[in-house]
């Protein structure tokens, strides 16, 4: 009963999250029936735990290929997602085998959390806490993006961004805002960065 209730639990955080970071979804009904962001996530929580069992790894590899089929969001099931996890639109969303992303993360559509190597170790970037990713975004290899980060639209990011930082440009330029992270606005639109560049 109890893993019943986890379940559940994780699934209300996830309709939570979209509802938190986006001011068009107005119910949890809503969110869970039309936001394929959300669809691709709970996929993705089975496959993830279906690819810890070897003889279920297939089976997961499969799971993911049909949510990729049926929400354009890539997630292959070895990834580590963190909770209240928000994908925005999430169409051509990919993240890698080896992407780890921790809690409270968004990222729009777009988004490539990929590899630059065939090394089978880990080449897919790490993310910390309360990272927001714009649309079209590439953070690609071992890399790791410091909590409260801030990766612009369209970025390219080679190499790893501090706590607080916020990364534009291709490739990414590194910008420390002078407010400090708990005076900004928790989502600000990462297609605004541009103003770190100039």
């Amino acid at each position: 009963m109890a893993g019943v209730r986890g379940l559940f639990g994780v699934l209300a955080e996830d309709l939570d999250a979209a509802r938190a970071h986006d001011p068009a979804a107005r119910s949890r009904l809503e969110v869970a029936l039309a936001y394929p962001g959300v669809h691709a996530l709970w996929a993705h929580r089975v496959a993830h735990r279906m690819w810890r069992v070897p003889f279920l790894r297939l089976p997961a590899r499969l799971l993911s290929q049909f949510a990729r089929a049926a929400t354009g969001i890539e997630i292959h099931p070895g990834a580590r997602l963190g909770q209240r996890m928000f994908i925005d639109h999430g169409m051509g969303v990919v993240i890698g085998e080896t992407a780890v992303v921790g809690d409270d993360v968004m990222l729009y559509h777009g988004v490539t959390l990929g590899g630059r190597s065939l090394n089978r170790g880990k080449r897919h970037p790490t993310l910390g806490d309360r990272v927001t990713v714009g649309a079209g975004a590439k953070v690609l290899g071992p890399v790791w993006i410091g909590d409260d980060a801030q990766i612009g639209a369209n970025a390219v990011v080679v190499k790893d961004v501090p706590a607080g930082a916020v990364a534009v440009g291709i490739p990414a330029r590194i910008r420390v805002p002078k407010a400090p992270v708990a005076e900004r606005e928790r989502h600000e639109d990462p297609s605004e960065l541009i103003e770190y560049v100039i």
